[in-house]
């Protein structure tokens, strides 16, 4: 058997007093090696790194996505040369984004879209997010604004509508030549230079002119494209009428190739007015003969050039008139006009017309409440208060235009005839 230590006493002291606590281990040389602190440093960073993008990536996920304030669609310039602040600054005044100017922008870094951000007009969605305003920026799809040229303007009048609309920018140098314009409707941004306008339109026409000129009917009396538009331009004017521009382009062609005067009353209105295109009153008998080179009651053939601006319908039916033998027509009294091949038959409609137009006239006087008396003595005129004259005619409708004896007769004026 194996002896026991032998117990030595202690005292009640001394057995009340805690055991020695042995002292920890030394630290290993391994660990207080300054790699081992400095990987330690970094691992702990890179930790506390991950945890921010983490945080910042879900905050600007968020941001970037959530919904924005705009209650409805909204159109917002964004102007020339605005850096990033600004566009930011804009944006916040029209409602667009609710976040601060620097969000913003580092938006856009983190898009990368520093350099791509376009100035213009754009349409802003309903509750569009911060990445779809940044994005529609970017893409450059501004705001596109219709613009109608009507058919019939002259070169003159179509540069005053452009000088009066104020989405184009900078004016027109020179007034274009008479028809060399195409009236259509176009698109066009905000800011787009009036000149830039008058070559788009100068553009289109040589386009259409060119393939209409390409399929025209080979037996037209006419010698270029140019003569094409001066005879559209006509036809243009006399009638607005979509089912009667190749009837009253084949009146005309008609009498080009029987060598008749055309005798079209708008050429004389060009001859007095040139490009202002309105005479703002009816013709006058002596302007009928008064020598002009746009006068076709007086000169040959075609005037020397355009009196408008005729459009693509008009430019076909001229190209491809209808295969009639008329030579004149007439306004029929409801918006149209009557054709007919020979003079009488004309100018049957023409009383036919003057008397239409009479009965209108007799129509329109409003009779008086009470007539008055034959004759009334003196003081009738205290007896009897009620009395009165009929009252002049109110209400007169205005007379349908109507052509002259020769294309066309107007009623006020002297006969002019060709047979």
């Amino acid at each position: 058997m194996s002896e026991r230590p032998p117990i030595s006493p202690r005292s009640p002291r001394a057995a009340l007093e805690p055991e020695q606590v042995p002292p920890p281990p030394k630290r290993s040389d391994g660990a207080r090696n300054p790699f081992v602190i400095v990987g330690n440093a970094i691992f702990t960073i890179l930790i506390i790194l991950m945890i921010g993008a983490g945080a910042t990536y879900y905050y600007g996920k968020q941001t970037l996505e959530s919904p924005g304030p705009l209650q409805e669609d909204k159109i917002v310039n964004i102007p020339a040369r605005a850096g990033k602040r600004d566009i930011a600054d804009v944006l916040s005044r029209e409602g667009v984004i609710n976040v601060n100017p620097w969000v913003f922008i580092g938006s856009v870094f983190a898009l990368k879209a520093s350099s791509d951000l376009k100035p213009g007009e754009y349409s802003f969605q309903k509750n569009a997010s911060l990445r779809d305003v940044i994005a529609t920026i970017v893409d450059g799809k501004v705001v596109q604004h219709a613009i109608t040229i009507p058919e019939g303007l002259t070169s003159e009048q179509i540069v005053t509508r452009l000088s009066d609309n104020d989405i184009f920018t900078g004016s027109v140098r020179e007034i274009p030549r008479e028809g060399t314009l195409l009236p259509e409707t176009y698109k066009f941004p905000r800011g787009t230079t009036r000149d830039q306008v008058i070559q788009r339109l100068q553009q289109a026409q040589k386009r259409v002119l060119a393939e209409i000129w390409e399929r025209r009917n080979t037996d037209l009396p006419l010698k270029s494209p140019d003569q094409l538009v001066t005879l559209a331009s006509i036809v243009e004017k006399e009638t607005g009428r979509a089912d009667e521009r190749s009837r009253v382009a084949a009146v005309f062609v008609n009498r080009l190739r029987q060598r008749m005067k055309l005798q079209s009353d708008p050429t004389i209105i060009y001859g007095l007015v040139g490009g202002k295109g309105t005479l703002g009153r009816p013709i006058k008998r002596s302007e009928i003969t008064q020598p002009s080179p746009y006068n076709t009651y007086v000169i040959d053939g075609l005037p020397p050039g355009p009196i408008a601006n005729p459009g693509r319908a008009s430019l076909e039916a001229t190209a491809n008139p209808a295969r009639t033998r008329d030579l004149f027509f007439v306004a029929d009294g409801t918006g149209g006009h009557a054709f007919t091949e020979t003079y009488d038959q004309h100018a049957k409609n023409v009383a036919k017309l003057r008397a239409s137009e009479k009965q209108i006239q007799n129509d329109t006087v409003e009779p008086a409440d009470d007539p008055a008396p034959a004759a009334a003595a003196p003081g009738a005129a205290d007896t009897n208060p009620t009395a009165a004259t009929p009252p002049k005619p109110t209400n007169q409708k205005k007379p349908p235009r109507s052509g002259r004896q020769g294309a066309a007769q107007q009623t006020t004026s002297p006969p002019v005839v060709q047979r």
